[in-house]
C-alpha cells in the first residue's frame, strides 16, 4: 500500500492534534505535533525571560539561544503516542499551560523560528507515511500532501473544549480567559506575515463543532482510504 502525507491544518483547541495521533495510531504512521514545537520554543522563551513585559518577543535574544533549543518526541508506549522534549525533558505537560498559550502565537509569528521548525518538519516527513498537524502544512510544510484536512469549530465550543482538557489534567482554568485567549490566537495565527493560517485551495474543511469523537473517526479514515486509492 503506497505511504502518503497528511496535513491537518486549523484554528487552536479544534482537537487537531488528537485526531491525528488517532488517525497515525489506526493506519500506522508516524504523528507530528507541530504546535507542541512552537510551545517548546515559547516554554523556553518562557524560561529564559524572552519577553517584554507587555509580551512582546526580545528576537534578538531568542534568535542568539535558537542554536540551544533541541525538541525531538518519543513514544510513549503507555499512551500509545509521542510525547515532545525540549533539550532532554520531557515537556509534554508544561507546554499545555495557559501561560504558553497565551505567549504562543508571538513566538510562532517570528520569521526566523518558523525558518527553522519548517526545515525540521520537512526532514521529518521526507519518507512520507506521517500524518502532521498545525498552522501552516498544508500550504507551507507539505504543500503536495495528497490529504489536506482543514479543520474548524466555534470559538465558544474551542474554549470549552481547551477548559475541559485543564481541568481534566488538574490545571487551574477560567473559561473566559481561555475564550479570550481562543480569539486572540485566531486573530494573530490569521494575521501574521509568515506562513498565516489559512486553508490550502486543496484542502477538505472539517467542522467538527457538532461532531462525536467516533464521527470523527470515520470522516477522517473516510478521506484516508479515498487518498490512498487514487
Amino acid at each position: 500500500m503506497k505511504k502518503i502525507t497528511i496535513a491537518i491544518d486549523g484554528y487552536s483547541s479544534c482537537g487537531k492534534s488528537t485526531m491525528a495521533k488517532d488517525l497515525a495510531k489506526e493506519i500506522g504512521y508516524v504523528y507530528v505535533d507541530t504546535g507542541a514545537m512552537y510551545r517548546s520554543v515559547t516554554l523556553y522563551a518562557l524560561r529564559h525571560q524572552l519577553f517584554e513585559a507587555d509580551g512582546a518577543v526580545k528576537t534578538e535574544e531568542l534568535q542568539k539561544e535558537m542554536k540551544n533549543i533541541s525538541i525531538s518526541f518519543k513514544f510513549n508506549a503507555t499512551t500509545g503516542r509521542p510525547d515532545c522534549y525540549l533539550n532532554g525533558e520531557l515537556v509534554e505537560k508544561d507546554i499545555r499551560s495557559l501561560e504558553v498559550s497565551n505567549h504562543v502565537s508571538p513566538i510562532a509569528a517570528v520569521p526566523f523560528v518558523r525558518e527553522a521548525l519548517v526545515e525540521l518538519q520537512q526532514k521529518m516527513g521526507e519518507d512520507k507515511g506521517i500524518v502532521m498537524d498545525g498552522r501552516d502544512i498544508g500550504t507551507t510544510v507539505f504543500p503536495n500532501a495528497e490529504l489536506k484536512i482543514f479543520v474548524t469549530a466555534s470559538s465558544q465550543v474551542r474554549a470549552q473544549r481547551r477548559f475541559d482538557e485543564l481541568k481534566e489534567k488538574g490545571m487551574p482554568a477560567d473559561f473566559d480567559a481561555i475564550l479570550k485567549n481562543v480569539e486572540e490566537r485566531d486573530y494573530i495565527d490569521s494575521h501574521r506575515e509568515t506562513s498565516p493560517l489559512r486553508k490550502a485551495d486543496d484542502a477538505i474543511t472539517l467542522d467538527n463543532s457538532n461532531m462525536t469523537i467516533s464521527e470523527q473517526k470515520a470522516w477522517l479514515m473516510e478521506q484516508y482510504q479515498k487518498a490512498i486509492a487514487e
